[in-house]
């Protein structure tokens, strides 16, 4: 679950009728997720080598309330460390990006950007702005690059803006998922001071989250909806 963007149609009927086969309290759990779930902040990942390191982006997104990760695939496919995510990717959605002919920057920063993100590369260079300035006042998306060269000169041309974390010791740069991890906390702990009305889901995404995720927690799910709309039909 969540390497696609599913096409959901939400049925409060089938909601509830799965819901029966959920305890009250796995329920709960999801609720208290679900109110804090957002797509106001995305990630995007450029070809990044070592799948571990990936999936501990993965595993901290989930865990700062991001729903959507965008993964540039250049020359190396992704596939998700289940060991090191810990069960973090079946709770977000992954969407891949890996273009034959033409530019994969350019199908998910177009994607991105219809979405109505403006989109950051991160980057040490001289030029960039410091994590202190990026405000979240719009939608962003951070662009990572792969471990031993950073973010490509296509990303940092096709960016919006470059941004950086500024470093104290000898060297330049943090791990992958240390690095997301410190814009994240910053950027949420940001939009959460100054109130923005949107950047939480709304209720209709909500839904489908519900749904979905209702989907693939209970056993034999396609079963139980084959029966429900079984029911259903017989009852008109």
């Amino acid at each position: 679950m969540g390497e696609e963007n599913q096409n959901i149609v939400f049925d409060q009927g089938l909601l509830e009728y799965l819901g029966q086969y959920i305890t009250e309290h796995k329920k709960s759990v999801m609720e208290r997720v679900l109110s804090k779930r957002t797509r106001f902040l995305t990630v995007v990942l450029e070809d990044i080598f070592k799948p571990h390191n990936a999936s501990a982006v993965i595993r901290t997104c989930d865990c700062f309330g991001l729903q959507d990760i965008h993964v540039i695939e250049k020359t190396t496919e992704y596939k998700v460390n289940p060991y090191v995510t810990r069960g973090a990717s079946q709770w977000v959605d992954l969407h891949k990006y890996h273009r034959v002919e033409g530019s994969s920057v350019d199908a998910c920063f177009e994607s991105l950007r219809n979405q109505g993100y403006k989109i950051y590369g991160t980057s040490p260079a001289p030029s960039s702005m410091s994590i202190y300035e990026l405000q979240p006042t719009e939608k962003l998306a951070l662009v990572f690059g792969n471990e031993h060269e950073g973010i490509s000169k296509e990303v940092k041309s096709k960016a919006d803006g470059l941004v950086h974390i500024p470093m104290l010791g000898f060297t330049d740069s943090f791990n992958i998922s240390v690095s997301a991890s410190i814009f994240l906390y910053d950027l949420v702990k940001k939009a959460e001071s100054l109130g923005i009305p949107d950047f939480y889901l709304p209720e209709e995404e909500k839904n489908n989250l519900r749904l979905k995720w209702y989907r693939d927690v209970v056993k034999h799910s396609d079963v139980h909806e084959r029966v429900y709309w079984k029911n259903q039909s017989t009852l008109k």
